[in-house]
């Protein structure tokens, strides 16, 4: 294939991908020149102050992953015992864990970029100095969380000055963020958990109540290692272990090969990746955790005895049985960018903050926003994901990668909080099913978990134009059904890189303000 692809979900981030490839980058050169540009064009779905999970395919056909979600600070062990019978918070600096973005980019970067580190941050300078025009899902995004953002004087000034929200196509400049993008470009990323940057981000969290301390930066390094996977079809599936989420797509992919190739799972048979993909959504929430620090067994999520079960339970869904409740949310603020080159080489990369403006605290001086994804902790004794120092939360990041007969398949990564699985599921089928890379990620879906409080947590969003068969299907099966807007970002996003001929073919959700190019 002599073709270079990309696809991201805002057009200035694949317009940086496509420089980099022009200037002789490869596939890890344009996603990182993609990734650093959104963190300036997407600040309430990514920032430096964020989280990344990447898989990364040599042109060997070897694929590792890199698992840059960070670790709870020093402070957490005392947070826990005060916060103990209570729910971790959903913002503020105590959900903030070390910020793993930056050392995501550096050990990309090592695996074999053609360019040097600086060019990584060109696109992202320069937009963040001069400016850029609002896209509509930040405006949105802004305008949602005005009351959050005014409680923050960081965010207030950036985002809301005097007071009123930045609308769509307004110019938004960020000059301390471009202060230290320009240094992490000259000091090289160790400046962020070593240097300066990370000296001035403590300086500015420490009055906030910040659990981070400069050896929880100091000591971060990315995981490095094999990606997990499945045979689904003709296909190996590749995603990055626990804490990543990746382990949910197996399952429900295991499930529907289980089930027999009769199923219609995004039409007639709708009811039964829904009710697999809700149950694999509880099972997280009970036994997903770091493994470094409890006991995750793979088996007790793939092995043929929970296939059975969860086979079993789809079955009694789709015949109309009533399902039970249970607590699985969607939503999330996240990027994908998807990258391959005509060497072989490919890069799924995914980064967030986790909920919109994440901790929804910029540092002043730094232009930093913080994550939240320590919020994704339970504070109950003896869970396996309860808050500690030094312990990642279980993640919904998942990178996906797809090989056949050991060449390059596919390329796949999703925005869509806890639903990450749910619609890489249907994106996949879609694929599979013969649909391009672009009708695949533009097809209606349908998402399960509640977005709302007070709403069911088996509430299913059909989005329009989804088949009416599958709609039959839910409702059959006693699910509440909500309808949503064709293309709303409730449903997630997703970028796709997939074969098509000879060559290669890129498509962009719809569902954002994203692009995909081929070159």
């Amino acid at each position: 294939m002599a073709e270079h692809a990309i696809a991201t979900p805002e057009r200035a981030a694949t317009d940086a991908g496509v420089r980099a490839f022009a200037a002789g980058g490869n596939a890890i050169d344009a996603a990182l020149a993609a990734a650093a540009t959104l963190t300036v064009t997407y600040p309430h779905n990514c920032g430096v102050g964020g989280d990344l999970i990447a898989l990364v395919r040599r042109p060997s056909g070897s694929v590792v992953s890199v698992n840059a979600s960070g670790i709870a600070g020093s402070g957490a062990d005392a947070a826990a015992r005060h916060l103990s019978g209570g729910e971790m918070p959903v913002s503020g600096t105590i959900t903030a864990t070390v910020p793993g973005v930056v050392a995501g980019w550096e050990a990309l970067h090592r695996m074999g970029a053609s360019r040097p580190w600086r060019d990584v941050f060109i696109d992202a300078v320069r937009l963040a100095e001069d400016g850029f025009a609002v896209p509509p899902s930040v405006a949105r995004a802004i305008a949602e969380a005005a009351p959050d953002i005014d409680a923050d004087a960081g965010m207030r000034a950036v985002f809301r000055p005097g007071g009123v929200s930045l609308r769509e196509g307004e110019r938004l400049r960020l000059p301390a963020l471009a202060g230290t993008l320009r240094s992490l470009a000259a000091d090289g990323p160790r400046a962020f958990y070593e240097g300066r940057i990370g000296r001035r981000l403590l300086a500015g969290l420490r009055p906030l109540g910040s659990l981070l301390a400069e050896r929880d930066l100091a000591g971060f390094v990315p995981e490095v290692n094999g990606p997990l996977g499945r045979r689904f079809r003709d296909l190996e599936v590749l995603t990055s272990p626990p804490n990543s989420s990746g382990i949910l797509l197996l399952q429900a992919l295991a499930a529907l090969d289980a089930a027999g190739a009769g199923l219609d799972p995004l039409g007639a048979d709708a009811a039964f990746l829904v009710e697999v993909l809700r149950l694999g959504g509880l099972q997280r929430a009970s036994s997903l955790a770091d493994p470094r620090h409890a006991r995750v067994d793979t088996e007790a999520f793939l092995g043929d005895d929970r296939i059975a079960e969860l086979v079993a339970a789809g079955s009694a869904a789709r015949r109309g049985d009533p399902v039970s409740s249970g607590e699985v949310r969607a939503g999330g603020d996240t990027v994908a960018i998807v990258a391959a080159d005509a060497s072989g080489r490919a890069v799924s990369l995914i980064q967030s903050l986790f909920h919109a403006f994440g901790a929804r605290v910029l540092e002043p001086d730094t232009g930093v926003v913080l994550h939240n994804r320590g919020a994704f902790f339970s504070l109950e004794p003896g869970h396996p994901n309860r808050l500690a120092a030094g312990k990642r939360p279980a993640h919904t990041l998942m990178p996906v990668m797809l090989q056949r007969d050991g060449q390059l398949a596919g390329v796949l990564g999703a925005m869509g909080g806890k639903a990450h699985a749910q619609i890489h599921a249907q994106v996949l089928l879609r694929l599979l099913g013969g649909a391009s890379a672009q009708e695949a990620v533009s097809a209606p879906r349908c998402v399960v978990g509640s977005l709302e409080l007070g709403e069911p947590d088996d509430t299913v969003r059909l989005e329009g134009g989804i088949p009416a068969a599958a709609r039959r299907s839910l409702e059959e099966a006693g699910m509440p059904t909500l309808d949503v807007p064709r293309h709303s970002e409730d449903l997630g996003h997703v970028q796709a890189i997939w074969p098509a001929g000879a060559g290669l073919a890129a498509g962009s959700d719809p569902r954002a303000d994203g692009a995909a190019a081929v070159i």
